[in-house]
């Protein structure tokens, strides 16, 4: 299962570190530890060197003295974020004072680290901040490609099935046919609708959006075509329609399967003959529209039942897009979490948020019924919950830990007691997460926070059925 960037500690390895520090035995001793564990090391006694060897070296880390000869660490921190404001850094001082450490973080410092340090604790920080800054830089890398490819930066997405879909996307903007985009509610298709105009000829032009199913039936086809004053008992003023507003752009017509049959036969006249008659009007209206429609229904199926018209379908779909719902590029899911958590983590003025281990595998496991919108909704809420800096499964929404059961959905006796219920509700639970886990006991203990003796006697006292691990096959 693939990792989130922002959690991969592991690809901290081989980073280069620049440590700033007057003593050399500190020095010495951060660059043994440190290169042993992988990474390479370069020093510099002093402030001045150091700075001149960030002008001209790239690094994923600084280690900073804060109290230094001449010019201190935190003197010399903005200098070294105006230089390079994405280098994480880790200030490191023997007096850990809480006005030293207010000062060092106010002045751009990434973490601190108290002499004499433990070892094991400052390997993790070290990797931590280098992980998150490499998943920044790769989130970043993705929107500019995306953005020079398709001049469109909102696409996220990295998966063999986005890479074809988005390809497809660059091919057909430049030109004036019509597309027909379905996928599942949830799955983005207003972006890629917004991603065909940004990318075309008329990306200077109105970009028009309407869904069809939210306006009321009676009011529709004044919406899309306008109206004159005086063609209905409200129409105090003459108004134009959706058509006219995008003349020159792109309209794109949203859950279009919702739209009723007589308002379909005038949206394919409008489409064939590049004019319509406003409500109450005489005069016809031409006008030069590319029409982008999207829907989530099967609109083939629709018109064999006789709710779409067959010939306004094959008008509309002379390219047809068909957008994957999430499930089906589950690799997509970490580069899209990172995504929105960087998002309303700077929408909220709050730290980046990254995702706990357990609250990735989670969302890595899910089905996501509501696909994109769905995934978004949940990292806004673990951002805006999250009180530390890690988004933690608990905060999640219920539904991401697993499977939730119910009283109604256990098929219970009717005599059942409430003890029986529970009793059958814990043991489906253990039984849910020891397959999840591939049957490793150990791993799903860990996971329900729980010591591995009280699993073993749950699952005796319970009869869970074990299965034998794949691996030991």
């Amino acid at each position: 299962m693939p990792e989130a960037v922002t959690l991969d500690t592991s690809n901290a390895l081989g980073a280069r570190i620049l440590i700033i520090d007057d003593e050399a035995g500190i020095r010495d001793s951060l660059e043994t530890l440190l290169t042993f564990e992988g990474f390479t090391v370069e020093m510099a006694p002093e402030g001045q060197s150091g700075l001149e060897m960030l002008s001209s070296n790239e690094y994923d880390l600084l280690l900073l003295d804060l109290s230094m000869p001449g010019e201190s660490g935190i003197d010399l921190l903005p200098r070294i974020k105006r230089m390079r404001p994405e280098l994480p850094v880790i200030m490191i001082t023997a007096y850990g004072t809480v006005g030293n450490v207010v000062d060092a973080l106010r002045a751009g410092a990434d973490n601190f680290v108290q002499k004499p340090w433990d070892n094991e604790k400052l390997l993790a920080d070290i990797r931590t901040a280098i992980a998150k800054q490499r998943s920044l830089q790769e989130v970043t890398r993705l929107r500019r490609t995306l953005k020079q490819r398709y001049s469109f930066d909102n696409i996220v997405g990295k998966s063999d099935v986005m890479g074809k879909l988005l390809d497809t996307v660059a091919q057909v903007a430049p030109a004036k046919t019509t597309v027909l985009i379905q996928g599942e509610s949830g799955t983005g298709k207003e972006l890629i609708a917004k991603a065909i105009h940004t990318a075309s000829p008329r990306h200077d032009k109105p970009f028009v959006a309407i869904n069809t199913g939210a306006v009321p039936t009676d009011l529709l086809e004044s919406t899309l075509f306008g109206h004159v004053k005086g063609s209905f008992t409200s129409a105090v003023a003459t108004k134009k329609g959706l058509f006219e507003v995008a003349d020159g752009g792109t309209l794109f017509l949203d859950e279009i399967g919702t739209m009723p049959l007589d308002t379909q036969a005038k949206v394919l006249r409008a489409l064939q003959e590049r004019r319509f008659l406003p409500v109450g009007g005489t005069t016809e209206i031409a006008v030069d529209v590319r029409i982008v429609a999207a829907t989530n229904v099967n609109l083939q199926t629709a018109v064999k039942e006789g709710r779409f018209r067959e010939d306004l379908f094959y008008r509309l779909s002379v390219i047809n897009l068909d957008l994957p719902p999430l499930r089906q590029r589950r690799e997509d899911i970490p580069l899209l979490a990172a995504h929105f958590l960087k998002r309303y983590s700077d929408e909220n003025g709050f730290e980046l948020r990254t995702l706990a281990p357990d609250a990735l595998r989670a969302m890595m496991d899910y089905e996501w019924p509501g696909n994109v919108r769905e995934l978004e909704n949940a990292m806004e809420r673990g951002v805006v919950l999250s009180s530390t800096p890690t988004v933690t499964l608990e905060i999640l929404p219920q539904q991401l830990s697993g499977t939730v059961y119910t009283a109604a959905a256990l098929d219970t006796k009717a005599d059942s007691s409430l003890f029986d219920i529970m009793e059958e509700i814990e043991r489906r639970i253990i039984s849910d997460r020891l397959e999840r886990c591939n049957w490793n006991q150990t791993e799903a203990a860990e996971f329900l926070k729980i010591p591995l003796s009280t699993l073993n006697q749950k699952i005796k006292r319970l009869n869970v059925e074990i299965k034998k691990r794949k691996d030991r096959e």
